[in-house]
């Protein structure tokens, strides 16, 4: 078994950080793998940075986008154009460690499952350790997906050949976290590589770093993707800042 795994990459403003993702996908000891880069209509030299790599290397493509339309768009075009029995996401500042793909399919093999994710650590914008890892519980339940995103983004990989290709939600934020929910909520719980095997690169303007927008992103996912009344969807982000205040920086580890 040599399955082509698809590596979904939106780009924006990305020249300083993405020759260094393409490079850690190039590292990767499972070289199976076509990469598609789908750029949001970026102002900066990103298209020159990743036209100067893909003319040696062919399992890379890059689309451009008329305009911004958010990420949610790039990654669903990146979608239609993948072939794939794999499909896996890394942004285009993030960074995966060399074993990344080959030890999450073999994980996959072993314990048969349709989807898995892993542990991961961050960095700073200069790529300088934050010693912090991102862990999470060994066994993630939907309901325990449907009030914390577990899963990092550039640790998620599924299988096209089980769930299909799921597209991606046009929000502008935390589509991600809808993705997951909905495969999840197809096979109930999903388990991880109990290792780090990405970088995240945490930036002054991601989600992230703001607890203040990752409330008013989650409420609005409790509101529009799930249907919530706005006591509801009140009550459910109320629950979800107990978990992400009290819960996971549990799974917060110093390294």
């Amino acid at each position: 078994m040599n399955p082509l795994v698809s590596i979904i990459t939106p780009s924006y403003n990305s020249a300083n950080f993405i020759a260094e993702t393409i490079q850690s996908v190039q590292n990767q000891t499972y070289q199976n793998w076509e990469m598609i880069i789908v750029d949001d209509g970026s102002s900066d030299e990103t298209e020159n940075v990743v036209l100067s790599i893909i003319q040696k290397d062919k399992r890379i493509q890059f689309h451009k986008l008329s305009q911004n339309f958010g990420p949610g768009v790039a990654r669903n075009f990146a979608i239609q154009q993948a072939k794939g029995n794999y499909i896996a996401f890394l942004d285009s500042d993030d960074l995966w460690k060399p074993e990344k793909l080959n030890k999450q399919l073999q994980f996959m093999e072993e314990e048969n499952l349709p989807m898995t994710f892993s542990f991961y650590e961050q960095i700073d914008e200069q790529g300088n350790s934050l010693q912090k890892k991102i862990t999470s519980p060994l066994e993630v339940s939907y309901s325990q997906l449907f009030y914390c995103n577990w899963i990092g983004n550039l640790t998620g990989i599924y299988s096209v050949d089980f769930f299909g290709k799921i597209p991606i939600s046009s929000i502008k934020k935390r589509q991600d976290w809808i993705l997951w929910l909905t495969l999840v909520k197809k096979i109930n719980k999903v388990k991880p590589v109990p290792e780090s095997l990405a970088y995240y690169r945490v930036r002054k303007d991601s989600v992230s770093s703001s607890k203040v927008k990752l409330i008013k992103y989650n409420y609005a996912i409790y509101r529009d993707f799930h249907g919530n009344n706005p006591l509801k969807a009140a009550f459910n982000t109320s629950l979800f800042l107990i978990h992400q205040l009290f819960i996971k920086p549990r799974f917060t580890k110093t390294i």
